[in-house]
């Protein structure tokens, strides 16, 4: 006996209407499993996302300029010129040190140098830390150099006052940018101060000890870019070869840039001749990746000392300015002849692997556009303004911007902190900010001369977990300012 069809449809016998029931209990079991296939996909692609953020870093590392930087016992440790003190950033990562809290090490109460401290560099020779700067009264060509001792074997000091450092034959004349070479085991300070090249030239003098200068400095003249300046040198050491590269032209010019010389392992460094020219600068300007100015520079090892890096500022301007100058790092290699490789200075924001041996954070970034290479997003009221006018200016080349009063970006992301970088131009304004809907602080976002890539905020430190962060509009603006546009472009998490 047949059974009687539903209205509208045609009778299926009974074993076909098994076999179609076996068919369809077979494909959804597909259809799960191709779900959960897709959902592992997703899952193992996001999981590879973040991993590969944790081995990865952006530049800025700070705000500051001159920096100089070392890796000992697990942690980086980073100066800059900061002018009314000596402070110090520690981290574990290269990621995470635009995060870090600075630790003031050293503040002067001597009048005649507390004032416009600038380029710190230290240095560790038996169980202690040497740390060399140059400070004034508030008089530029009473610029001295002096050096600090720590009390213990730490980087971050504490630290003494030792020594001021004066060549008999340079006694009382300005003197900045001090740089240690070490050669066939014995000691010279290297510096920018008067001689009869440049009002800042080079100059070598013997040092008996860390602390001491027990000879005349030697003033050499070597090649550079501009004819005004020569400062900042450092030294690398290599199979034989000692290479000391040092800046050119007023650190102001876009033109400010890294020149280069060698020494032999047996000669004497005291004598210019020995000293080998190479002609035309090893690290200068890169106009098509937005860098103005590279220079000021120091060395240093990744963790697990197979590779070598450059620590250096530069600038997001082509305009003549001594503002905007931010400490950034890159790698480098060798040449088969044997010189170092610097390239080319890579735009702030370009995405570099962690030197090797670095433990990463698991900070991530999170663009304009809503895209982020972790657990964030971005999302906005109102009408924005979007584009990728400004190129190498900006993150991944584009970015946000509204003057519209009331209008809100709001950032969503799983961290302890988050930094906001973006242009700062002659017409921005003043925006709201927020942290999970507490206290709006108000932010400023004009800058003079336009500036990209800047850091325009970092967050107080959070608990770990969601967070929000919003930005209001408020359609004002202070008095330099033409206009009151705020701008989004690329916010930096941290998670440690």
């Amino acid at each position: 006996m047949r059974a009687i069809p539903a209205q509208g449809r045609s009778p299926v016998p009974h074993r076909t209407a098994v076999v179609l029931a076996v068919l369809l209990a077979v494909l959804a079991g597909l259809l799960s499993a191709s779900s959960t296939v897709a959902a592992d996909n997703t899952a193992n692609t996001a999981s590879r996302a973040r991993a590969a953020a944790a081995g990865t870093f952006r530049n800025p590392l700070n705000t500051g300029p001159d920096p100089f930087m070392t890796h000992w016992n697990g942690s980086y440790y980073l100066t800059a010129t900061q002018g009314d003190s000596i402070r110090m950033w520690r981290s574990p990562s290269l990621s995470t040190l635009l995060a870090a809290d600075p630790v003031t090490v050293w503040k002067d109460s001597d009048p005649s140098r507390n004032r416009n401290i600038w380029a710190p560099e230290f240095y560790r020779f038996g169980d202690r830390w040497y740390l060399y700067y140059t400070a004034d009264d508030g008089i530029d060509d009473h610029h001295r150099l002096y050096v600090l001792e720590s009390d213990r074997d730490d980087p971050a000091g504490p630290y003494h006052f030792k020594a001021k450092l004066t060549p008999p034959n340079h006694a009382d004349d300005f003197a900045i940018d001090a740089g240690i070479l070490q050669h066939n085991g014995r000691l010279y300070l290297a510096y920018s101060g008067i001689n009869q090249y440049q009002h800042n030239g080079l100059n070598i003098a013997p040092m008996s000890n860390p602390w001491t200068v027990s000879g005349n400095a030697v003033a050499f003249n070597p090649s550079g870019g501009c004819p005004e300046v020569r400062e900042g040198p450092e030294f690398l050491y290599r199979n034989g070869r000692t290479w000391m590269t040092y800046s050119t032209c007023d650190t102001g010019k876009p033109d400010y840039q890294l020149w280069m010389m060698s020494l032999p392992a047996t000669a004497d460094p005291l004598v210019p001749g020995n000293w080998k020219q190479h002609q035309g600068p090893v690290f200068s300007r890169a106009d098509g990746h937005g860098v103005y100015g590279p220079g000021h520079h120091a060395f240093f090892r990744s963790p697990d000392g197979t590779e070598d890096w450059i620590v250096h500022h530069a600038k997001t301007t082509s305009a003549s300015t001594y503002s905007n100058r931010t400490t950034r790092a890159q790698k480098f290699t060798w040449k088969p002849d044997g010189t170092p490789d610097f390239g080319r200075p890579l735009a702030l924001g370009a995405t570099q692997n962690l030197p090797s041996g670095d433990p990463g954070s698991g900070n991530h970034w999170i663009n304009d556009d809503g895209r982020s290479s972790g657990d964030g997003t971005v999302s906005y009221t109102g009408t924005w303004n979007t584009g990728t006018g400004c190129a190498t200016q900006c993150f991944w080349s584009d970015d946000h911007w509204s003057d519209r009063a009331g209008n809100t970006a709001t950032f969503t992301f799983t961290g302890t902190r988050i930094a906001l970088l973006s242009v700062r131009d002659t017409g921005n304004g003043i925006a709201a900010l927020s942290v999970d809907g507490g206290p709006e602080q108000r932010v400023d976002f004009y800058g003079s001369p336009r500036t990209g890539e800047t850091l325009q905020y970092l967050s107080p430190r959070l608990p770990s977990g969601r967070h929000t962060l919003r930005m209001r509009v408020t359609g004002e603006h202070n008095a330099q300012s033409g206009a009151s546009y705020v701008s989004v472009d690329r916010a930096e998490v941290y998670t440690d």
